[in-house]
């Protein structure tokens, strides 16, 4: 017979008020380091570049300014056209490499595929061997003419032999095969076991492939170095980076001008300040994307779950 006290029983998955608490200031302490450096960053953005000079980095600066922003923003349509362009290769490149990886992942799942073993080993090959710079370049230009377009932003990250395998490897561990099944049962075809039933169970996998292609997308400079002529087609990042390095030819060369205003004016441009300014606003609106992916990686959490 149990002498133990009568009274409500210790819930045996619930940690006391104390260690609940330390648990708490132990995750809050994590992830204020981990939002810190870009707080920092955008504290740097809002300081006036003597005082940054003369103080060095401060967390409460001595002069404030927005003199950083407002240089950058005089380039007045040109920035906004480039965001635009940014948010249109962004979002047409998202939905493209999520069709294409899921279609080809799902095929290579699929263990009644009579290529498969083919399509996997090509996917895999070109994660060790590339055909470098300039055979790539003369397809993209020559090849596909797709020089100047913006096009030539979106189709050469379109597909991603690492996020073929992540997914394919998701279809093979999560998607049970009796699913499948019951969907041939029921006179489905390829297609529609695919969007009806591996898609909707896939949402996790699928939405990390998104999150990693959006990321891309957005901070991609280096294709619009090798494409991009036309300034309407100049992206985000390609356009801060020909801000910065502008500026820096400006500072480099000052010397050389003969109005000691002109020189002294160029002197006092915000280069560290304006460094940190780009640093926000091409960092900013993607910030923004990830709670929307986020619901979805904790949806996977929970895959494969017993519910009783």
């Amino acid at each position: 017979m149990d002498s133990s006290p009568p009274g409500k029983l210790r819930d045996v998955h619930r940690l006391p008020a104390g260690w609940n608490g330390l648990m708490h200031l132990i995750a809050g302490g994590f992830a204020f380091v981990c939002v810190f450096p870009f707080l920092f960053v955008v504290i740097i953005s809002l300081t006036e570049e003597n005082a940054l000079l003369l103080n060095g980095y401060q967390i409460f600066p001595e002069k404030w300014s927005l003199y950083a922003y407002s240089y950058i923003i005089r380039t007045g349509d040109q920035l906004l056209r480039s965001y635009g362009v940014t948010l249109f290769v962004t979002v047409v490149g998202t939905v493209l490499t999520v069709i294409l990886t899921t279609l080809y992942a799902y095929a290579l799942s699929r263990r009644n595929f009579k290529f498969r073993g083919f399509f996997a080993f090509f996917a895999f090959f070109t994660m060790l061997f590339g055909g470098g710079l300039v055979p790539t370049y003369i397809v993209v230009a020559q090849f596909l003419e797709l020089k100047d377009t913006v096009w030539s932003l979106i189709l050469p990250m379109a597909m991603s032999a690492f996020n073929i395998l992540v997914l394919r490897t998701f279809f093979q561990t999560m998607i049970p095969d009796a699913i499948i099944e019951s969907g041939k049962i029921d006179g489905a075809g390829e297609f529609k076991i695919l969007f009806r039933l591996v898609v909707p169970i896939s949402l996790p996998g699928i939405a990390t492939i998104a999150l990693f292609s959006t990321l891309g997308y957005w901070n991609d400079w280096f294709n619009a170095l090798l494409y991009i002529d036309s300034n309407h087609l100049v992206p985000l990042q390609a356009l801060m980076m020909r801000i910065y390095n502008n500026m820096q030819f400006m500072i480099q060369n000052s010397a050389l001008l003969n109005s000691g205003q002109s020189r002294e004016m160029i002197r006092s441009l915000p280069q560290e300040t304006a460094r940190m300014a780009m640093v926000v606003l091409a960092t900013g609106p993607i910030v923004l994307a990830y709670p929307f992916f986020q619901r979805y990686f904790v949806q996977g959490l929970t895959i494969g779950a017993i519910k009783e």
